[in-house]
């Protein structure tokens, strides 16, 4: 009954995030972010259960530093790359101006996307499913849903993005292919995330290689299309 009310909570969020005005963005989120925080408790999980323990806080700090560093490594070799260089340009990012840019990377992007889909799919939907089915299915149930959180984001990911839109067209069909492209890569890369959040006892690992591929990810895209 919980583990649905999260989920409910999360498709209603999902959808109000891609329709809201932009203003609202982060505070929905950070209210969100709390009342999962409250289930979570209500369900009995404790402060280590969600991967917030002081006791793993310093272990994790070690991996999301050594990770964010070798995210900005990738980038730049992607950068320097003719071939994948275009994979960087967005028009949605290219649109912002530099004070845009900032508020984006320093507030919506920790403030908004991190700490919420951290808080929810590896926090406290992992604990939930890990008490009741164990870390497979813990692990499993809470990506394919991470993937399925992006199919709105990213409706609009083959116009605004040259190399996507490139490999899969614009059209109809091209639209529905970079959509379940996304869906899998973001579901790969939850999977990812929960084993960071597994090995590490701590929600500070992924959430920094979180931090750090979306963050670094608009900065250099910026600056490439500016």
């Amino acid at each position: 009954m919980r583990i649905l009310l999260v989920v409910a909570v999360l498709a209603a969020t999902n959808t109000l995030t891609n329709r809201l005005a932009e203003v609202w963005y982060v505070p929905l989120c950070l209210v969100v972010t709390a009342l999962l925080l409250l289930i979570a408790r209500w369900d009995g999980l404790t402060w280590s259960d969600l991967g917030l323990g002081r006791e793993t806080a310093r272990r994790g700090l070690r991996w999301g530093l050594v990770l964010a560093g070798a995210v900005l490594l990738v980038y730049g070799i992607g950068l320097a790359i003719p071939f994948t260089r275009d994979a960087f340009l967005d028009e949605r990012v290219e649109s912002l101006s530099s004070g845009e840019l900032v508020a984006r990377v320093l507030v919506r992007v920790p403030l908004g996307t991190v700490l919420l889909e951290e808080i929810a799919f590896r926090g406290v939907l992992w604990a939930m499913l890990v008490r009741r089915w164990g870390t497979t299915w813990a692990t499993a149930v809470s990506s394919l849903l991470f993937g399925l959180w992006h199919v709105l984001p990213s409706l609009g990911l083959s116009r605004a993005n040259a190399a996507v839109g490139s490999v899969f067209g614009t059209g109809t069909t091209g639209i529905a292919l970079s959509v379940a492209a996304a869906v899998v890569g973001t579901a790969v890369g939850g999977v990812i995330f929960c084993e960071l959040r597994r090995r590490s006892g701590s929600l500070i690992a992924p959430a920094a290689l979180h931090f750090a591929l979306n963050g670094e990810g608009y900065v250099l895209a910026w600056l490439v299309g500016t």
